[in-house]
C-alpha cells in the first residue's frame, strides 16, 4: 500500500514511521472506578516533545436485537455528562477478563431482559480516538426469548422498541446521534441487508 505525504510517496511501513508517535513517561492524573486519566510525554515524528492527555477504558459491547416483528429492541437511558435522554443500543462495559460476546449477552440480558438465539459480530467501533482507547464491540442477534430485565441499581433504563427501518432513518436523519447507536444500527441493517435469516424490508 501506498501513501503520499507532501508529493512524496511511501510505502505502509514508512508512513507508520511518519507518523508515529512514542511513549517517554506516563503520569497517572485521576484512577476512578471506570476511568483512569494519564498524562503521557511523547516523542512525535519529527523527533520534538509533547503531551497527551488520555482516558483508559475497559472497553465495551452492544447488540442490536432483531425481532420477527421487523422491530429492533432500543433503551432510553439518561446520560449524565451532556445532560439528555437518548435512544441506545443495548451495551455496557466488559469487566476485567470478561469475553466481548459474553459482556453483550450479560448487558442485555440485564438491560432488557432479552437472550439472542443466534449471535454475528460486527466488528468493532473506536468512539473516541481523540482522547481514549475506549473500543466498543458490535454484536447482532435474533432468535428472541424475552424474560425480566434486571439492570444494575444505579442504572434505570426503559426498554423501547423500534422498527428496523424507523431507526435505520433516524440515524440519517440526525435524531438518534448517540456514537455506537448509529454505527451498530447501520451495520446491522447493511449485514441484515445481504444475510438476514427472514426478510425485513430496509432502505439505506
Amino acid at each position: 500500500m501506498l501513501l503520499k505525504i507532501d508529493n512524496y510517496t511511501m510505502n505502509a511501513k514508512e508512513s507508520k514511521r511518519y507518523l508515529e508517535e512514542k511513549k517517554i513517561n506516563s503520569t497517572p492524573v485521576y484512577k476512578g472506578n471506570l476511568l483512569h486519566v494519564y498524562k503521557d510525554r511523547v516523542e512525535l515524528p519529527d523527533g520534538k516533545e509533547s503531551e497527551r492527555e488520555w482516558i483508559d477504558h475497559p472497553g465495551a459491547s452492544a447488540v442490536i436485537p432483531v425481532f420477527e416483528t421487523g422491530e429492533i429492541q432500543l433503551v432510553r437511558q439518561f446520560r449524565y455528562p451532556v445532560g439528555k435522554t437518548f435512544y441506545e443500543i443495548p451495551a455496557g462495559k466488559i469487566d476485567r477478563g470478561e469475553d466481548p460476546l459474553a459482556a453483550a449477552q450479560r448487558e442485555l440480558l440485564e438491560e432488557t431482559g432479552i437472550r439472542g438465539t443466534h449471535w454475528v459480530s460486527l466488528g468493532i467501533f473506536h468512539p473516541v480516538i481523540g482522547y481514549s482507547n475506549e473500543v466498543i464491540y458490535l454484536y447482532l442477534t435474533w432468535g428472541i426469548d424475552q424474560n425480566q430485565a434486571n439492570a444494575d441499581a444505579d442504572e434505570f433504563v426503559t426498554p423501547v422498541k423500534y422498527p428496523f427501518q424507523k431507526a435505520v432513518d433516524l440515524v440519517m436523519n440526525g435524531e438518534f446521534t448517540d456514537g455506537k447507536t448509529m454505527a451498530g444500527i447501520i451495520k446491522a441493517a447493511n449485514w441484515w441487508k445481504k444475510q438476514g435469516p427472514f426478510s425485513i424490508p430496509l432502505k439505506l
